[in-house]
């Protein structure tokens, strides 16, 4: 049979349908191995707990289950200390014991291991099913603090974004951090957005998901005069333009009256009938709070206000952050 031949038939259905099914196959097996483990765990709970079975005991069962079947993988002493944590994290969440399911051994393992609340590994198990994250990945989140960060404080939002975007809170962040950059603490916002644009793909993986690159310095003609809007993304899943416009000051009220004027033109003569409003997100290097909330209060659009690092903030910081937010939640 010639190539040519072969090149005119269409063989990617059956491809296709190899690959499905070997998906299926692949969490049929992961459900069972997780309730395995999860079994597995609640029994040495139990015997931990009624029978005092400690470090010594759980190595005797590991070489014992090594010398009945060598060709088992995943029973080491220290594996099964895993899955016992895991029963005990898990049982006491209905929710996270139903999604660890969805997730591989290993996803289950970095989550137990390096998160410290349940709230906390709730959140990674949640972001790795939407975002498919791989171990990896999850575990570069985790360093790099994305739970801390996810805007939690609706304050940064304005009154509109709040009431047109319910669900603006799970996409943006209270803070960006741009190390893949390498840009020195003093830099102006031409090399900031040279450098995002530049690290495009980094910038993107930063952002989230759903995030499609639309210009850099985006020409919006209004009377007889040319503004340039820093960068401009599309969001697919709030199916709306996305205004992204960086400030290497301190957040000023001023700032947002200019990223009005461009949501203005943006919704005017870019957005189409079928698209939501234009969201503005004023990228600063620094902010006050009191003055964000103030400056955002009275905006009559959907506008939100985030802080961006050029290197990795101490997750102690970012935690003492979450804390005071969540503290100053239970005294409103």
């Amino acid at each position: 049979m010639s190539d040519k031949n072969m090149l005119s038939r269409d063989f990617t259905p059956i491809f296709d349908l190899i690959q499905e099914s070997k998906k299926r196959v692949y969490q049929k097996i992961n459900h069972e191995l997780i309730d395995l483990y999860w079994n597995l765990g609640r029994l040495l709970a139990k015997k931990i707990l009624a029978d005092g079975w400690g470090k010594s005991t759980i190595k005797e069962l590991a070489e014992f289950i090594k010398k009945q079947d060598p060709t088992l993988k995943g029973f080491s002493d220290k594996n099964l200390w895993r899955m016992r944590q895991f029963y005990e994290i898990y049982s006491t969440n209905e929710k996270l014991s139903t999604l660890s399911r969805e997730l591989s051994w290993s996803h289950n393992c970095t989550l137990i291991s390096r998160c410290k609340t349940q709230e906390e590994r709730l959140f990674y198990l949640q972001k790795t099913l939407e975002e498919k994250y791989s171990v990896r990945e999850l575990d570069r989140q985790i360093s790099r603090s994305l739970y801390q960060r996810q805007l939690k404080d609706s304050e940064a939002l304005s009154p509109v974004a709040r009431e047109l975007y319910p669900q603006a809170q799970e996409v943006f962040k209270d803070r960006y951090i741009f190390d893949f950059l390498g840009l020195p603490t003093s830099h102006s916002e031409k090399d900031l957005q040279t450098g995002l644009v530049e690290q495009l793909k980094n910038f993107i993986l930063e952002l989230g998901r759903d995030f499609s690159f639309i210009g850099q310095e985006y020409r919006l003609q209004v009377g007889n005069q040319d503004f340039y809007v820093d960068l401009l993304f599309y969001h697919r899943d709030l199916q709306c333009l996305v205004a992204f416009e960086l400030k290497v000051d301190k957040f000023k009220p001023e700032f947002m009256g200019q990223l009005e004027f461009y949501l203005e033109a943006l919704d005017r003569d870019v957005k189409k009938e079928h698209e939501n409003p234009t969201i503005g997100v004023l990228l600063c290097k620094d902010k006050d709070e009191e003055v964000v909330e103030y400056a955002l209060n009275r905006s009559l659009s959907p506008a939100l206000v985030a802080q961006y690092e050029t290197k990795l903030i101490p997750k102690n910081l970012l935690q003492q952050k979450l804390h005071e937010l969540d503290y100053g939640d239970q005294n409103d």
